[in-house]
């Protein structure tokens, strides 16, 4: 394990934290709501679509005790900015076996949104993919053995078939001193239902602002240089930080790679500095303190890249930078 001592890293300058974050928060849901994190969002039908995260029955003092109480949210909005809330929830799952979905992740791909997200079972963690025309009606094509989280598609097939980037948790493969060593890897499918071909795209030890475990952030963004592609990396320190979440001792940041766009799980290069660093008060006090993660990433026809994350595990909040900027910081070259 490298040091825990609190990093020293800054978000890079070209990158523009929206006036307006968080954009999403609990006092603008017109139900029960505490967290309202780790949203999908995309364009879809000519309006941005967000699906969310809504955590509700949950204080500092019931956290440690609940069983889960999660929905997924609906909002719209005409630019990405200000968001329209649905009445009620537009998604929640609970079975004899299910607890509860949670951090959805947006695709359109071919007129349809694909909806990957998390399920946690009573026999372990799993994760799925479903589509929708409507955020009415969800079908669940596939759901992964467990333990796997993390997922996120790419917005076009690659040589007819899906791509899906994917986070294992393999526990006890990495011996007891690496329990969250995870990393980041690939797989395809001819119809998103069956997975295989599995591959290493990149091991968490290759992160040089990552001690500890790594995985997917938003859907990649095609460029003529290559697949830009967010990720989300984990730095344990040894002090708690503020926060409800009691003993939390970890730093997410957001990472940035640029993938081949034949084959997207090959990294042409790797940001050696973080793309996201928790930094505003939004993001360093809340549930979890000091976590950024992204969810959400889309390419105006400005070349602005809006960026849309997850802060401290509370709300949702935006970045925005020029597709340049991003291609260029992925190589290293500012």
């Amino acid at each position: 394990m490298r040091s825990s001592s609190v990093p020293q890293f800054e978000t890079p300058s070209f990158i523009k934290k929206h006036p307006a974050n968080p954009l999403l928060k609990a006092d603008m849901i017109p139900y029960p709501s505490v967290l309202t994190f780790n949203a999908g969002i995309t364009k879809y039908n000519g309006k941005y679509v967000m699906v969310f995260r809504n955590d509700y029955n949950i204080s500092p003092e019931t956290i440690y005790q609940r069983s889960g109480d999660i929905n997924l949210g609906l909002a719209t909005s005409d630019d990405g900015i200000n968001w329209s809330v649905a009445p009620k929830p537009c998604w929640e799952m609970h079975t004899d076996e299910i607890i509860r979905i949670y951090d959805p992740r947006l695709t359109v791909i071919e007129g349809k949104c694909y909806v990957c997200f998390a399920m946690d079972t009573f026999h372990g963690l799993r994760g799925g993919v479903a589509v929708t025309e409507d955020f009415d009606k969800f079908e669940v094509l596939s759901l992964s053995a467990p333990d796997n989280r993390n997922m996120v598609l790419f917005p076009e097939k690659i040589n007819g078939r899906f791509l899906r980037l994917e986070r294992p948790l393999p526990v006890y493969s990495r011996g007891v001193n690496q329990k969250e060593s995870f990393d980041l890897w690939g797989s395809f499918s001819p119809d998103c239902r069956y997975w295989g071909d599995t591959a290493l795209v990149l091991g968490a030890e290759k992160v040089p602002y990552a001690n500890s475990k790594i995985g997917p952030g938003a859907p990649p963004i095609k460029t003529k240089d290559g697949w830009l592609c967010t990720i989300h990396a984990v730095y344990k320190v040894d002090s708690d930080l503020p926060c409800w979440h009691r003993d939390w001792r970890k730093v997410y940041m957001g990472g940035l790679m640029l993938l081949d766009l034949e084959d997207p799980t090959k990294i042409l290069s790797l940001a050696q500095k973080p793309l996201l660093v928790p930094e505003e008060q939004y993001e360093t006090h809340g549930f979890r303190g000091s976590v950024i993660f992204p969810g959400g990433m889309i390419l105006e026809d400005t070349g602005e890249v809006k960026i849309y994350y997850g802060s401290a595990d509370t709300v949702e909040c935006l970045a925005t930078a020029d597709v340049d900027d991003l291609v260029r910081f992925a190589k290293n070259e500012i």
